[in-house]
């Protein structure tokens, strides 16, 4: 697929699309903080005369592109996510590295968020030569509570929508290929704190006290047993502790410890049952011990499940556009969690990979040595767009 396809982004709009690619990246913003990246976004739309567009979830935006020809009023909507990770950058070798210290577009939101700004100003300029309607999300907060992806389904921005696009990078794919496949290709994900308490005493007097860290030892034990156990093996359920605080001192019995952790599935009949069956174990355990137990669950994003069709139509797309071989057809396990769940939950959806794997840009997402080529933007944003205007015309 050729980046100078001038029907679809011309010098001036492709320059534009990896200039914000390099402008996110060295001034990076947390979830819930991309304040800098919002206004950035409003003005390269306005430089370009795109009006009209709406803030939500505080720190997002998004703009609506109404096509001028006649035909069926479809509607359409693209993610892109432009929120970045608490991680410090050690790739020296990129000119647009990141100046803030200790934050990094380790997930690859700087191109999510370019590719979005490219199909709206592609699209935009197009509008003639489509019917229907195309919503645009510069969507924040996929990395961190509260979530963008909540706040579009809360605040029903997808009423009315018939289908939504989502994509993400993937080193685990060559550069220059695609993939998607249907069903679930993330897993829910749904938080919990848990506060043991038992009893204080001296080190040296155990039985006089209710040791809590001992009943969390037990129930890190005996949880893991829920997936091993409880779950069938093609559930890809995972139960994840990744805090755990407790005791002041050596010699003094522990009478509170509070953990934090993750619940995820790509099975939605069985979320419901995992939270249930985290919250049996703990108190469980806790009044095994003689101790008490409390669990407090929030609820995550859901899992991303592919609609078939789109994915259909997609594969077709690529092999047209880019080749056969440019398809990347192996089943991929279902892993991570993202917030294009909530998307899928509202309308049919489809959530495809970029390949950035290249020398130099082997690492996987999340680590400070992540990267992504610029030369991946423009050709998948002309996917992109391609691909929205068959769902419009389909």
């Amino acid at each position: 697929m050729s980046t100078r396809s001038n029907s679809f982004l011309s010098d001036a709009e492709r320059d534009a699309v990896i200039e914000l690619r390099h402008d996110m990246h060295r001034e990076p913003e947390l979830s819930n903080a991309e304040w800098k990246t919002q206004e950035r976004i409003r003005a390269v739309l306005q430089r370009f005369g795109l009006s009209g567009f709406k803030t939500f979830h505080n720190t997002g935006l998004y703009i609506d592109i109404e096509g001028r020809a006649s035909g069926p009023k479809r509607a359409v909507a693209v993610r892109g996510d432009i929120d970045a990770l608490p991680i410090q950058e050690t790739r020296d070798d990129l000119p647009y590295r990141s100046q803030v210290n200790g934050v990094m577009h380790a997930c690859g939101h700087d191109v999510h968020g370019s590719i979005a700004l490219g199909t709206a100003l592609a699209l935009h300029r197009m509008r003639d030569n489509f019917a229907g309607k195309v919503r645009v999300f510069f969507q924040p907060a996929e990395e961190a509570e509260p979530l963008g992806g909540r706040t579009v389904q809360d605040e029903k921005l997808l009423d009315g929508f018939d289908r939504a696009v989502g994509f993400h990078v993937s080193p685990g794919i060559p550069a220059g290929m695609f993939g998607a496949q249907e069903g679930a290709v993330t897993k829910s994900a749904d938080q919990f704190k848990l506060t043991v308490t038992g009893k204080m005493a001296h080190g040296a007097s155990p039985h006089n006290g209710i040791d809590a860290i001992a009943i969390a030892a037990a129930f890190i034990n005996e949880v893991q047993k829920v997936v091993s156990r409880e779950m069938p093996i093609d559930d890809a359920a995972v139960i994840t502790i990744g805090t755990i605080h407790g005791g002041e001192a050596t010699n003094i019995i522990c009478p509170s410890v509070v953990m934090e952790g993750t619940i995820r599935t790509a099975r939605s009949e069985r979320r419901a049952l995992l939270s249930q069956r985290v919250r049996e174990v703990a108190e469980g355990v806790a009044a095994l011990h003689r101790g008490r137990a409390e669990c407090i669950i929030r609820k995550g994003e859901p899992a991303v499940v592919n609609d078939p069709e789109m994915v259909r139509k997609f594969r077709q797309l690529v092999h047209d556009t880019a080749g056969r071989d440019a398809f990347f057809s192996e089943r991929r396990p279902i892993a991570g969690s993202d917030d294009f769940g909530f998307y899928a939950a509202c309308v049919p959806s489809i959530y495809f990979w970029l390949g950035t794997r290249a020398p130099g840009n082997e690492s996987f997402v999340h680590t400070p040595t992540f990267g992504a080529s610029d030369e991946l933007i423009i050709p998948t944003t002309v996917l992109t767009v391609r691909y929205i205007l068959d769902l419009l015309n389909s």
